[in-house]
């Protein structure tokens, strides 16, 4: 094996600096060798990290094994313990060329394997250039990383350090890269993007961003948001709802529950009606917008009704797409520190939760059926909508952008045929 292998878990953000670490590692000269990004979201995120690193040895006995991202940042002794992995970095450390020039040799210690720093003392976040996101064809921008929030089931901000944004010039040079590169879309992504802003000089919002962004690089076709705090909203964002059509009309919401009181005991910053006024006014602005979410099934203290209340929420603000997570405790968060919950009730309520989710799905692809719509080819044979509905089709090359008539779905994605009208 020759070269430098990047095995990727958990966000866009991730995906995104996967590519900036191969890039700063193989000019760094590193060669034979596997760079596992790792998340700490969940225990099993993890878990899956651990597994991967054990057969990645397996499989390529001799290479270098690195680890880093979130994971080996908030558990970095772990990961240096292990025996199959000969360097831990940090979060900010694994994106720079340096540390991929100073790394310990083979058979050292635990302690000699570790490059993992304060991520707390990280105040800046510097421009990342890449010209091209492997195995994409929407490609991911960081604008922003870390987070100032503290929500009492999340270990992120210690993966990640405090909010701190990319400066503006910087990611318009960095979306017009990726347009010169033939991308046709470009997602916006951080930790916690729609705090952007806060740390720069007149502390431009994500809406000012986008707007900007739409503006000094009009070749961009679709231009989407990876996730927001929609208690973070300003109106810049509304105005590119309403007005903007190469602004995409879908949001992934952090809205974790529906239940004021465990939103209260999450430590999140808006309430169920906050939720609901959210999406039925971007609803009035942009009436083909989709709504996906994280919502946490089985957090401590959790009763039936409080899970029941969750569930409609889903149903009310009619959540299209829910990325539905078991709760998981994680060590050093308040919540661990609370009355838990059964496992197995754990896993029910998260199974009743996503089969809400489903019948949203399918309520949704029913509306869909005998629409036109504009679909941007993926690598896997499948495309999505501009509300980033799942469509299969068969025939058509990654990056095709292409009109279809939706003529049916399977509950899961939907079915097309191409339109008379197509954009090439």
């Amino acid at each position: 094996m020759s070269g430098v292998d990047v095995i990727t878990f958990g966000c866009r953000l991730n995906t995104y600096e996967s590519e900036v670490m191969r890039v700063e590692a193989e000019q760094a000269g590193l060669d034979n060798a596997i760079l596992v990004n790792t998340c700490a979201v969940t225990g099993e995120a993890v878990r899956q990290a651990r597994q991967a690193i054990r057969r990645a040895r397996r499989n390529k006995p001799h290479a270098r094994i690195i680890v880093t991202g979130c994971a080996a940042q908030t558990e970095s002794a772990t990961f240096a313990e292990m025996a199959e992995v000969d360097a831990v970095l940090g979060n900010e450390e694994k994106l720079t060329r340096t540390s991929y020039r100073a790394l310990p040799d083979f058979g050292v210690s635990a302690e000699e394997k570790l490059r993992v720093n304060d991520i707390m003392s990280v105040t800046e976040t510097a421009p990342q250039m890449v010209r091209h996101i492997d195995g994409h064809v929407r490609a991911f921008l960081q604008v922003q990383n870390g987070c100032d929030h503290r929500c009492t089931f999340c270990i992120i901000p210690y993966g990640r350090g405090n909010s701190r944004s990319v400066p503006m010039g910087a990611v318009v040079d960095q979306a017009r890269q990726l347009v010169e590169s033939g991308y046709r879309e470009i997602v916006l992504t951080g930790v916690d993007a729609t705090s952007y802003g806060t740390d720069l000089p007149g502390q431009p919002s994500l809406g000012v961003l986008a707007k900007t962004i739409l503006k000094q690089v009009p070749e961009i076709l679709r231009l989407r948001l990876s996730s927001i705090d929609s208690i973070e909203a300003d109106d810049h964002l509304w105005d590119l709802i309403a007005d903007e059509p190469r602004f995409m009309p879908h949001l992934h919401l952090s809205l974790q529950h529906g239940d004021d009181l465990i939103l209260k005991r999450m430590k999140r910053r808006h309430s169920r009606a906050d939720a609901l006024a959210f999406v039925d006014q971007a609803r009035r602005l942009r009436p083909d917008i989709t709504f996906g979410a994280d919502m946490i099934a089985g957090f401590p203290t959790e009763t039936e009704e409080m899970a029941e209340n969750a569930a409609t929420l889903a149903e009310e603000a009619g959540i299209s797409f829910l990325h539905v997570f078991p709760y998981s405790p994680r060590p050093g968060t308040p919540a661990a520190r609370m009355p838990q919950l059964d496992r197995r009730l754990v896993k029910e309520r998260a199974a009743r939760l996503r089969a809400c989710g489903e019948a949203v799905l399918r309520r949704h692809l029913d509306r869909m059926v005998g629409t036109q719509q504009m679909i941007l080819m993926e690598n896997t044979g499948f495309a999505h909508t501009e509300n980033f509905s799942l469509v299969a089709a068969p025939g058509l090359k990654p990056r095709d952008l292409k009109r279809v008539t939706i003529t049916g779905h399977n509950g899961r994605h939907l079915e097309m045929r191409l339109a008379t009208a197509q954009a090439a």
